[in-house]
């Protein structure tokens, strides 16, 4: 295996153990949050297991899944370099971007040779991960939304809530009021009319924009293609009308051939909506070619690493690059339904979120994420590519041990907790009752979230003694 040999600045972080702490146990009490991401999950349950149906052996469908991912994060290097010749021989240019930074740094020269004063961008959750918005913002460039969640999200001034639905976390009441705000238009709209709304604001943009930015659900290396999937179109109009079109993409998107498409499509869209296949689906392979009347003159593809070198050099937690981004593991949750998406103060939330933050933005200040788990296990049960996502958090605790991420207090605790457990003298030592009292007043941070901790009466040790005597 040939990792990428690509030096990574120090990520910095926003978020904290305290923070995610306090935030959560907010939005944990909010019981109409929970309604409406209850209301709007069971709608994802119920759809999710009809699109299932189109899969004949559908294990089997997520098995081939799983070892086309392998072969294309083993082979990564290789693959990435295959798509950039492919790619660059239609016309297209490919920018290699180490950080956050160095990809912002190179759109805003792309946006300036262009003369850019509008940029429309569909929905991409690697533009997020690199705040493009706020720093084009900064930088006197308007830079819109297209997808009707992201563009709600916008207007409102939040960060995606979740992975595939941004606004989940919103009632149509919520919307309407939030359009009425906004854009003046009268309160109490229907779905429908604020998706008119919407349409109407966005077209102009489209037309006058001089630069569309989209993410790419795929990078397929053998024919230097990207291929983006949705519901809406706005994706297409992002990437066709603007004269330039720039792709930010993770390394970790590239699949190895142009017919992988024929699993990893619908898979995507099952696990995704619960659909057969989405409403669009577009291959793109370079801008514009001599004869052709329409497409971006202009087009390049931003392959980002920010990070994915660390999980792709850790042979453990490498297999968190099969990601999809379907959003299935979400969910799942139980942890990510009581305290929703913002709460994790990360691009990426939920479980997956949870496994592949910390290597991508620092073990020490999101290491806190690994422990937001029940470990379940359902986030793996339902992941169509298999990741063994409670494992990999328990491989995170464990590698923030590794790398000297834990105080003193904690690791004389868990020596301790260790010996005793090891040891039947010492855990046959006193009665239920008495370990009740010395453990419910040492553990004082487990019982600010959890109930008293109950000892058996009697040790298994005592129980087994009784029995072999009868």
């Amino acid at each position: 295996m040939t990792k990428l040999q690509t030096p990574i600045k120090p990520a910095t972080a926003t978020g904290s153990a305290g923070s995610f702490v306090a935030r959560s146990t907010v939005k944990a009490a909010d019981l109409e949050h929970r309604r409406k991401i209850n209301f709007n999950i069971s709608r994802y349950n119920a759809a999710v297991p009809k699109g299932k149906q189109q899969f004949a052996q559908l294990e089997l469908a997520r098995q081939l899944l799983k070892n086309r991912k392998w072969q294309a994060i083993e082979q990564l290097p290789q693959h990435l370099l295959q798509f950039e010749q492919a790619f660059a021989s239609r016309g297209g240019e490919v920018v290699w971007a180490r950080d956050a930074q160095e990809a912002l740094d190179a759109i805003l020269q792309i946006c300036q040779q262009a003369q850019c004063r509008t940029l429309v961008k569909s929905k991409s959750m690697v533009t997020e991960e690199i705040h493009l918005n706020d720093f084009l913002e900064a930088n006197d460039i308007e830079s819109i939304e297209t997808d009707l969640g992201e563009y709600i999200q916008q207007l409102d001034g939040e960060p995606p809530y979740h992975i595939v639905t941004p606004a989940m976390h919103k009632s149509k009441e919520d919307v309407a009021r939030l359009f009425a705000d906004k854009l003046g238009c009268e309160p109490g709209l229907t779905p429908e009319q604020l998706t008119q709304v919407a349409r109407h604001k966005l077209r102009e943009k489209y037309a006058n924009a001089e630069v569309g930015v989209t993410g790419a659900n795929f990078l397929i290396a053998d024919t230097g293609s990207i291929a983006i999937t949705e519901n809406e179109g706005n994706g297409r109009l992002s990437c066709a009308l603007p004269p330039v079109h720039i792709v930010v993409a993770g390394i970790e998107k590239v699949i190895p051939q142009l017919q992988d498409l024929a699993i990893f499509w619908p898979m995507l869209a099952t696990y995704g909506t619960g659909q057969q296949v989405t409403v669009y689906n577009s291959i793109i392979s370079g801008p514009r070619q001599p004869g052709e009347v329409d497409g971006p003159t202009r087009m390049v593809v931003i392959l980002l690493d920010n990070g994915r070198s660390r999980l792709l050099a850790d042979a453990r937690s490498r297999e968190a690059l099969y990601c999809i981004r379907c959003g299935s593991c979400l969910n799942a949750c139980p942890v990510y339904k009581n305290i929703g998406g913002h709460s994790y103060e990360t691009t990426y939330s939920g479980p997956i979120g949870k496994v592949i933050t910390p290597w991508l933005r620092g073990m020490q200040p999101y290491k806190h994420l690994s422990y937001a788990s029940s470990l379940c296990g359902n986030c793996t049960e339902v992941c169509p590519v298999r990741i063994n996502l409670h494992e990999l958090l328990l491989h995170n605790r464990h590698e923030a041990v590794r790398q000297g991420e834990s105080n003193l207090a904690e690791r004389l605790a868990w020596k301790a907790w260790k010996t005793a457990s090891l040891s039947r003298t010492m855990m046959n030592l006193g009665n239920g009752r008495l370990k009740n009292r010395m453990v419910n007043r040492l553990f004082t941070a487990w019982k600010k979230q959890h109930a008293d901790l109950d000892f058996a009466p009697k040790t298994f040790n005592q129980l087994w003694k009784e029995q072999e005597t009868k």
